[in-house]
């Protein structure tokens, strides 16, 4: 509530009492979205520090400033020598305005996402502007009247923090006269605070004019400026902490969410496997009864053996039965291969999950995660460090760059770019992956040493491999997985064209796994 307006009320009587009479000696910025005005009286001085960043807009006011030799740069050279007449809140809004004997006055804007300063030399001046994208805040002028609250309801400039204080207090469920009651308590609390609280609530360092999550520290009602000067600078050395925290959070939260919803799926799918008749089943129907089947049938209807019921096969008209049973044959070897690598998929996603959701607990339990270099080392230690972005990487390199898990997928993009892939950038530990059997892009994972290729990172790229072959479109792919080393290129041989001396295949569904995510 640093930026609210009943912290802003506050600060702006005090703000008075303090400048009236005092001289703008300098203004300047050195550093981006900063805006540092020093006054004086002609021997004290009083520092007022505009951060104008969209990210944590606040007035700090340091007890002494020094100015950098290099990299600094004059503001608003009419505001030099302006004598501070009074400082003033906007009615229900996050703005504070200086106002000069002269009658220039310099506003800050505080809006979270779009803070600015603004100076008028004279009422009827043109406004300069410190962001001066922000072309609108030429016009900006206060509100010609307050907005008055209403009965048992919170008016619009309370923001979030007080919302929350009367939900805990036992807002939403009481009858509307004990609204009224509660929400006239909080205004009161607000006008005139016992108290400012620098307290910790959802991750993030705030004051509050209200005791609401964890308090850090208690600071007398009466020093709104002294407030400021212990919240200013503590917020900003706990904001990177808090800022990695929860990108941790969230990405242990996306990677228990997305490993149960994939291990969900494959169990559905196993499930249906399970619970169908089999290619092989169907097969053996087939040659069971090929006597029965005439030349040319388009269906047969024959005793289920198994069942012991009648059962409607389709065929192929211009395929011999045998023929049909040698293909549905093939189809239950690789369903038998799906099945087991269903199993295996189901087994290591949950696996993944529980891990996250470990990784998730320690953040809560362990007190070294507390200090930005103790959850650093954390983070390393259980291989969770930001990677660069594939768009970074897309720059660099003549393919399509994806990372997963910290390791590189490249993946070709047409016959002769896959021979550069191949024959010029992997390196013989890489893994190399191919739709089997049809033309597509070849798809490398880059090794990392003494590292071995995840299993989800294998399955994303031949997922890949699938996606960029002519397999797009099937149910199922067969992809070859190989070391690098087993791959060349006979002499003679056509842009694209390698044989594979030794492989695995994996059965996957083509996609682009990181659009999906």
């Amino acid at each position: 509530m640093h930026t609210n307006y009943y912290f802003l009320r506050q600060l702006a009587p005090a703000l008075t009492e303090r400048l009236r009479g005092y001289r703008v000696a300098v203004c300047f910025s050195q550093e981006k979205d900063e805006l540092v005005v020093g006054l004086t009286d002609g021997t004290k001085e009083f520092w007022l520090k505009a951060q104008l960043g969209a990210t944590f807009p606040a007035l700090a006011l340091p007890e002494t400033f020094q100015r950098a030799r290099a990299n600094s740069v004059d503001l608003f050279p009419d505001m030099l020598g302006k004598q501070v007449e009074s400082v003033a809140a906007w009615p229900q809004d996050r703005v504070l305005q200086i106002n000069f004997r002269s009658g220039a006055r310099l506003v800050f804007k505080l809006y979270g996402p779009r803070p600015n300063a603004i100076f008028r030399p004279a009422p009827d001046a043109l406004a300069q502007l410190f962001q001066q994208k922000l072309l609108a805040d030429a016009d900006l002028e206060p509100q010609t009247a307050a907005a008055q609250p209403i009965a048992g309801k919170l008016p619009p400039p309370l923001a979030d923090l007080p919302l929350r204080y009367l939900r805990e207090h036992g807002y939403d469920p009481a009858p509307p006269e004990t609204k009224t009651r509660l929400v006239n308590q909080v205004l009161a609390q607000l006008e005139k605070p016992a108290n400012y609280y620098i307290i910790q609530f959802e991750g993030r360092t705030r004051l509050s004019l209200l005791p609401l999550g964890e308090v850090l520290e208690t600071l007398p009602g009466d020093d709104p400026i002294g407030a400021l000067r212990r919240f200013v600078p503590m917020a900003l050395g706990r904001r990177a902490l808090e800022m990695e925290t929860r990108q941790l959070r969230q990405l242990l939260e996306r990677r228990a969410d997305e490993a149960s919803t994939a291990a969900a799926h494959a169990r559905q799918r196993l499930h249906a496997l399970a619970h169908e008749a089999g290619y092989r089943h169907t097969a053996d129907l087939i040659m069971a009864h090929l006597h029965n089947i005439p030349a040319g049938a388009a269906q047969v209807e024959v005793l289920d053996f198994y069942t012991n019921e009648p059962r409607l096969i389709k065929l192929k008209p211009t395929e011999k039965p045998q023929r049909t049973a040698e293909n549905l044959y093939r189809k239950g070897k690789n369903q038998q291969i799906e099945e087991r690598q269903l199993s295996e998929r189901i087994a290591r996603r949950e696996t993944e999950a529980l891990t996250a959701l470990e990784r998730l607990e320690e953040m809560d339990t362990l007190p070294a995660l507390a200090e930005l270099r103790g959850l650093r080392n954390w983070r390393k230690q259980h291989g969770l460090d930001p990677t660069p972005t594939a768009s970074k990487a897309a720059t660099e390199l003549p393919f399509k760059v994806f990372e997963d898990r910290g390791f590189t997928i490249l993946v070709g993009r047409n016959a002769v770019n896959n021979d550069l892939l191949t024959q010029k950038y992997a390196h013989k530990d890489d893994l190399w992956l191919h739709a089997k059997d049809v033309t597509g892009s070849h798809v490398v994972i880059r090794h990392k040493a003494g590292q071995p290729v995840p299993e989800p990172v294998v399955e994303h790229a031949a997922m890949l491999a699938g996606w960029y072959s002519r397999r797009q479109h099937d149910s199922l792919c067969p992809v070859t997985v190989t070391p690098k080393k087993f791959v060349r290129k006979p002499k003679g041989a056509l842009p694209g064209q390698v044989v594979v001396e030794r492989e695995r295949v994996v059965l996957v569904k083509p996609g682009n796994p990181f659009e999906r995510e």
